[in-house]
């Protein structure tokens, strides 16, 4: 069945959401009016998209999807540029459109053109099944901007696009962002300090009554390296007096410190590699480790590579404090240290982001579609809203319904398309006002 077919279905299932749509005014039903026409073509543009294959490492692709959605941008009257990144950071570049106007807020909406699928990925590439839409990167996320192009056409077709200052930025690297970040986002940031108001359109999440959510925090991205060594000998010497305990016993009372005293809310912390024995040996860049050691040696080296997920700076701070009280209090005979490096910044749940979120829910209302709670920032990972979010007011989430994210099983509710799309309208026809 072709997409128009499938997509003529879709309309017959959610017409009945729009029925009890109230307190819009002309302009408004003319934008949502707009959305419900277009949304056989919407998912033509969707299906376009997804066929290119774009994993973060597929540069040709990634740019052929930039491609795509540049003339979509230009056709509705932004000035479309991509911006290469070094050839040493191995990123394909981001995909930027813009339209200057005196009208409004200014407005920075976010998007990625790559996946995590990677050409030869047995994922299905396409296919609608049991009313739903499969796909590499459909809902993750190929739909949500598709959200981005549609809600402004519908802007456009009512007229109330004009005037109006819009950025866009579709960035190719998301799921594996190069480094130095001062590069890879640097432009992002430099358009966030032009702006008033941050939107990104990752999947949006449906609480447990099936009712959609939206982002006003998520937490940091960052990793931890802890480093032991401690006195080689016999092991038949362990714990004699003057006797070393040896790194491998010291890093389990580290970490086991660290699991009994450091948990909090909103906090996530984990050891995802250990290393440990008479010699050890640490791949970085290939997050490989080895090691040797004999049962009847005391370990002289460990190393314990982890990351650490906050919410705000001050947790941040309080956290790293515990933990290198922790790491202090060395067992007889050995040392250890630990050290920090930072990747991505917290968004944290300010007064602003939720002035974003009320605004946004009451849009959804008064189309009809239920209000809009704050997803619990727990359940977001990291994202690139978070390289602006201390800079300007930031909202997430809203972007196209799936579930299976990252999986062979990614997919899509079609419905989500269209719901993400009015609500996205409104809020943006509110703000330029």
């Amino acid at each position: 069945m072709s997409a128009l077919r499938h997509a003529a279905a879709v309309l017959l299932a959610v017409c009945a959401l729009h029925a009890g749509a109230a307190s819009l005014d002309p302009t408004e039903e003319r934008i949502v009016a707009a959305v419900r026409t277009r949304t056989p073509q919407a998912f033509v543009l969707l299906e376009r998209a997804v066929r290119i294959n774009s994993g973060t490492m597929n540069h040709a692709g990634v740019r052929a999807v930039g491609k795509l959605f540049a003339a979509e941008f230009e056709q509705l009257g932004f000035a479309t540029r991509w911006i290469d990144m070094p050839p040493e950071m191995q990123r394909a570049g981001h995909l930027v459109a813009t339209r200057s106007g005196g009208q409004g807020k200014r407005l920075l909406l976010l998007g990625h053109l790559d996946t995590v699928f990677e050409p030869g990925n047995p994922a299905p590439v396409w296919e609608w099944r049991d009313g739903r839409i499969r796909g590499q990167g459909v809902n993750d996320m190929k739909g949500g901007d598709v959200v981005v192009v549609e809600a402004l056409r519908a802007l456009q077709a009512a007229g109330a696009l004009d005037n109006t200052s819009i950025t866009v930025m579709f960035t190719g690297d998301e799921e594996n962002a190069g480094d130095p970040k001062t590069v890879s986002r640097g432009a992002m940031q430099d358009a966030a300090r032009r702006s008033d108001v941050a939107l990104a359109f990752e999947g949006t999440v449906l609480d447990a009554e099936g009712r959609a959510t939206a982002t006003i925090g998520r937490r940091s991205s960052s990793q931890w390296e802890l480093r032991v060594t401690g006195r080689a000998g016999h092991s038949s010497a362990l714990f004699r007096p003057g006797a070393s305990y040896g790194a491998i016993f010291e890093a389990a009372r580290i970490l086991d410190g660290f699991r009994r005293e450091v948990p909090e809310p909103d906090l996530s912390f984990n050891p995802g590699l250990i290393v440990g024995g008479t010699e050890t040996g640490h791949d970085a860049a290939a997050a490989r480790g080895t090691a040797f050691g004999k049962t009847n040696v005391i370990a002289h080296s460990a190393l314990v590579t982890g990351d650490l997920r906050y919410l705000t700076y001050e947790q941040r701070d309080r956290v790293r404090a515990k933990m290198r009280a922790i790491v202090d209090q060395h067992l007889p005979g050995t040392e250890a240290e630990i050290r920090f490096e930072d990747s991505y910044p917290p968004m944290a749940p300010t007064e602003g982001n939720r002035r974003l979120l009320a605004l946004y829910s009451q849009a959804s209302a008064d189309a009809g579609l239920g209000p809009v709670e704050a997803v619990p920032p727990g359940l977001r990972g990291a994202g690139d809203i978070q390289f602006v979010a201390p800079l300007v007011d930031s909202l997430d989430g809203l972007g196209a319904s799936g579930r299976g994210a990252h999986s062979p099983d990614e997919d899509l509710d079609p419905a989500s398309i269209e719901r993400a799309t009015i609500r996205t309208a409104l809020l943006l026809y509110r703000l330029t006002r």
